[in-house]
């Protein structure tokens, strides 16, 4: 899973690092403030993903007494910094650049040059991002993709897939304020293809962020988690019925869960503890992202 999201941010990472000088020098032949404003967001994209890379090495630490469930919600951490550096580093400062330019319009120069740096930018990023939503549609199997936008616990790969979006719509964007700049030589196109940019990055800046810090802040596991350990207690002969479950999903790929369960009355302590020991195996084999689990007996929740 973690090579997984690491390819994926590596090859994003490469191709705005292309992306990002061809489209400074766009900018810098035609005077665009949209293509300074797509410039400004892929050189955004890098930091933002060289951050991601960080936080996928943060998870792979083992847990230590300070962080004895481990350093999984490193990558939410670095996710949501992501997030806020695409709202305020891409997004509001494109619209902060259009309503500049909007006040004080240019006319734009050597329109080919920047048309053929954005086709060729189009066809890379959207590369990028099919092989994004390939990925996501292994993780989400029968999940509709709307749905494991919302509820997926893979801050990484969403975090990836929204750049590379807003990315895609970013450019079209910039491409039609081009020919309209030129076409009829009002630079105030230009001007609202800078905003409309800015406005998707806040858009999509926005979205990540709010997933990502209910994932920050602590968030149960999925629920089919609780579904399948309700069906193993129902298939344990020592087990009468589960009590309570409690779940939180401390990183991608990592779950703690905790469990009350009442046993069949009469069990001494060796067969009890044997009991508790055969069902966290049993939960552990159907759902290996659980790392830890606690299960308690009792008779009442």
């Amino acid at each position: 899973m973690a090579s997984e999201s690491t390819g994926e941010i590596l090859k994003s990472l490469a191709v705005n690092v292309i992306i990002a000088a061809s489209k400074g020098v766009g900018a810098f032949l035609t005077g665009s403030g949209a293509m300074l404003a797509e410039t400004l967001h892929s050189f955004a994209d890098c930091g933002n993903q060289l951050l991601l890379l960080k936080g996928v090495r943060a998870t792979r630490r083992p847990p230590d007494r300070a962080h004895p469930f481990g350093y999984g919600r490193a990558m939410y951490f670095y996710s949501f910094i992501v997030a806020l550096l695409l709202f305020f580093g891409g997004g509001v400062f494109s619209v902060y650049e259009g309503v500049h330019k909007l006040s004080h319009p240019e006319p734009v120069e050597d329109v080919a040059v920047a048309l053929i740096i954005l086709v060729v930018s189009i066809a890379l990023e959207g590369w990028s991002t099919i092989g994004n939503v390939r990925v996501m549609n292994q993780r989400r199997g029968a999940t509709g993709f709307l749905r494991y936008l919302r509820d997926t616990k893979d801050s990484d790969l969403i975090v990836v897939f929204g750049e590379n979006s807003a990315a895609v719509l970013g450019l079209l964007f910039a491409m039609t304020a081009l020919v309209l700049a030129y076409e009829t030589g009002d630079g105030r196109w230009d001007a609202a293809g800078s905003i409309a940019i800015g406005l998707v990055l806040v858009c999509v800046a926005t979205f990540l962020a709010r997933e990502v810090k209910s994932l920050l802040v602590g968030e149960a596991a999925d629920a089919a988690l609780t579904r399948t350990l309700e069906e193993l207690a129902d298939l344990d002969p020592n087990v009468e019925r589960v009590l309570n479950v409690l779940t939180l999903q401390q990183g991608p790929g990592e779950i703690v869960v905790a469990a009350k369960l009442k046993f069949r009355p009469g069990m001494d302590t060796d067969t009890l503890v044997e009991a508790i020991n055969a069902f966290e195996r049993a939960l552990k084999a159907r759902v290996p992202e659980v790392r830890w689990s606690f299960i308690e007996p009792d008779n009442v929740d």
